[in-house]
């Protein structure tokens, strides 16, 4: 990997964070219009990336990969849940639920698209649709749990239902069939995808915006959620994930996913189940500031 490329994407990608910022805060982009745009980005343009990313030629070496990414992506996942259930036991209860969240839920999908679309090109949004499967899975499950103790009701539907869940089956189809769909259908698909890294960014920065900066810095939970999310896990996961024989682009993917930020979705579901949104929307602000520098420790480490 090119260092100096990947420190330069980050940049870019840091930079299209702050236009989101200053549009936010100067009302250009309103709380409404961030939801609207944060479900258009979900249920319509990175769907549709997915889709785009499968358009290889058929190779049973990427097909290997693409299941050896799935299965990490679960132990990852599985695994952080086991992290967070001991590491934080001396927080209050409402603090150690919003931490046990960001430690197994990553923002893989609004960050980590846009990173591994910069280090491995559409290769990398293919292991990615892989990898967040699990984390789809889990955050409709696991992740109402953590909240609320139970289950919410529908789960298995929701899964099925889900628009990335429906793009990475609908993709693997093409993938596995070696169906080509006609030109201007793919065009119009990849055009549309490609829009996935900007609005994330845009998005993020609309985040951010919406959190008052004297409170920011506030807390040690802000930070040793922040260290664990962005530096100890990766770590942790890297250091286990070499221990076996993995192909180099899934033991990287795997570890780039692992290190990104809080997930967006954490102060969605604090707010939906009772839980502390504000302590949740301010990691996923300081993790994701955080993650400017750590992202290219991590791809240095690599």
């Amino acid at each position: 990997m090119n260092i100096a490329v990947i420190v330069n994407q980050v940049i870019v990608l840091f930079l299209i964070i702050i236009i989101g910022l200053y549009a936010k805060r100067r009302n250009i982009i309103t709380d409404d219009m961030t939801g609207k745009l944060s479900n258009l980005l979900l249920q319509v343009i990175q769907p549709l990336l997915i889709i785009s990313s499968f358009n290889f030629e058929y190779s049973a070496a990427m097909l290997k990969n693409a299941i050896l990414v799935l299965a990490a992506s679960a132990f990852i996942h599985l695994f952080s849940m086991l992290v967070g259930r001991f590491i934080y036991i001396r927080f209050p209860k409402r603090t150690r639920d919003v931490l046990k969240y960001i430690t197994v839920f990553s923002n893989c999908g609004f960050v980590g698209f846009p990173v591994l679309e910069s280090v491995f090109g559409s290769e990398g949004v293919f292991y990615g649709a892989l990898y967040v499967i699990p984390f789809n899975v889990l955050a409709l499950s696991y992740g109402t749990m953590v909240f609320t103790d139970k289950n919410e009701k529908g789960t298995f539907k929701k899964i099925l239902t889900h628009p990335i869940i429906i793009s990475v089956a609908a993709g693997m189809l093409l993938f596995l069939l070696q169906i080509q769909l006609p030109k201007p259908i793919s065009e119009a698909i990849s055009m549309v995808g490609s829009m996935t890294s900007p609005l994330s960014m845009l998005i993020v920065g609309c985040l951010l915006a919406n959190v008052p900066f004297n409170q920011l810095f506030r807390g040690k939970e802000i930070y040793v959620g922040s260290a664990v999310r962005l530096i100890i896990l990766p770590l942790l996961v890297y250091g286990i994930l070499s221990l076996f024989p993995l192909p180099g682009k899934v033991l990287q993917v795997s570890v780039i996913l692992t290190a990104m930020p809080a997930a967006a979705n954490t102060a969605i579901y604090a707010e939906k189940f009772g839980g502390d949104a504000a302590l949740a929307s301010r990691l996923i602000s300081i993790s994701t500031i955080l993650s400017i520098l750590t992202i290219p420790l991590i791809l240095m480490i690599l």
